[in-house]
């Protein structure tokens, strides 16, 4: 009998290949780049596409986010679903009752949230607070928070009003030197505005210490008799009320600066850390809450996003949010000696 011989079949392992691999993350990263956005601003995900459109439109620089993907009427309509109410401060401002009697206390806590870390600081004395503004804004350049509260051999401060990043050209620029709106100081306008009897969101202080939050025209502020003032809103609470009833304002989640007054006087400046790790950020409506909780009467929302900043003691004590830290602007609040 013939010995039938047994072939062994070797199978051959393959061999890897470098551009199959490289091919397929980068079909990976495509797909991804393309389908997650439609996803997200198109699928079910309702509370999703709304802090991400708020958190874009509210900045300055990254608006582009949202306004790719998405009309000007379908922006309006997601933004519209959280209203901030507009509360006259009115007769409010008379329900504010301290003394101006100098106090040099400062107290400060540590804010801990559910996603967001941060600081308050309580000045007893609401005649001590101030606008300050960089020195070099008559050259376009703005300055960092802490170079602006030293300059003004301040013990504290922490941003203020917003500006714009871009040159004529529409390009980007970065120097933090155009404000927008208001900046006044001691009764002095650092940055003026065109038509005196239009109203705009503004923080500002009176002569005697009373916060001023809300829409008012300058010729408003000096009929109060407003030596501080900057342009940036919205105002959160008016007369001891929340203007934020339902939803978390519209501006989705990012850092957050804010001022408010106790009825006794005193200012409270908050500063809230975020796209970090360890602080995601707060909405308009955490910002509130906070105030609230704090003793507010009166409180309004400041620029925010990577200017996010706290000066206190000589350093800065939050951890903003900007790749090389602190940012250039153009104005901040701080606390005299």
């Amino acid at each position: 009998m013939e010995r039938k011989k047994k072939i062994k079949k070797i199978k051959k392992k393959k061999k890897f290949s470098f551009k199959i691999f490289m091919f397929f993350l980068i079909f990976e990263f495509v797909f991804t780049g393309i389908t997650a956005p439609l996803i997200l601003f198109y699928g079910p995900f309702k509370n999703v596409r709304k802090t991400i459109v708020g958190a874009a439109m509210s900045t300055l620089s990254h608006q582009y986010i949202a306004t790719t993907f998405l009309s000007d009427k379908k922006i309006k309509e997601i933004l519209s679903e959280d209203v901030v109410e507009v509360i006259d401060q009115g007769k409010g401002i008379g329900e504010i009752k301290f003394n101006n009697k100098h106090d040099t206390n400062i107290e400060r806590y540590d804010i801990d949230g559910k996603k967001f870390k941060g600081y308050m600081l309580v000045v007893h004395d609401p005649t001590r607070v101030k606008v300050g503004y960089s020195s070099k804004l008559s050259k376009g350049l703005g300055e960092l928070t802490s170079q602006i509260a030293r300059n003004n051999n301040a013990i504290a401060a922490i941003n203020a009003g917003g500006f714009v990043d871009k040159n004529s050209d529409g390009n980007w620029t970065g120097t933090g030197g155009q404000p927008v709106g208001i900046i006044m100081n001691d009764g002095k306008m650092i940055n003026d505005v065109s038509n005196p009897d239009a109203k705009d969101d503004v923080m500002a202080i009176t002569e005697e210490g009373v916060l001023l939050v809300g829409k008012y025209s300058l010729n408003e502020l000096r009929d109060l008799n407003a030596k501080e003032a900057i342009t940036f809103g919205p105002a959160l609470v008016v007369n001891g009320k929340p203007t934020i009833k339902s939803g978390d304002g519209g501006w989705g989640i990012a850092p957050r600066t804010a001022i408010g007054q106790r009825e006794d006087g005193a200012i409270l400046l908050l500063v809230i850390d975020g796209r970090q790790v360890s602080s995601v950020g707060a909405t308009l409506r955490d910002v509130q809450d906070i105030m609230l909780e704090y003793g507010a009467m009166s409180a309004t929302n400041l620029d925010g996003g990577s200017s996010a900043t706290m000066y206190y003691d000589g350093e800065v004590i939050n951890n903003p949010c900007n790749p090389l830290g602190e940012r250039a602007i153009p104005s901040v609040v701080y606390v005299t000696p």
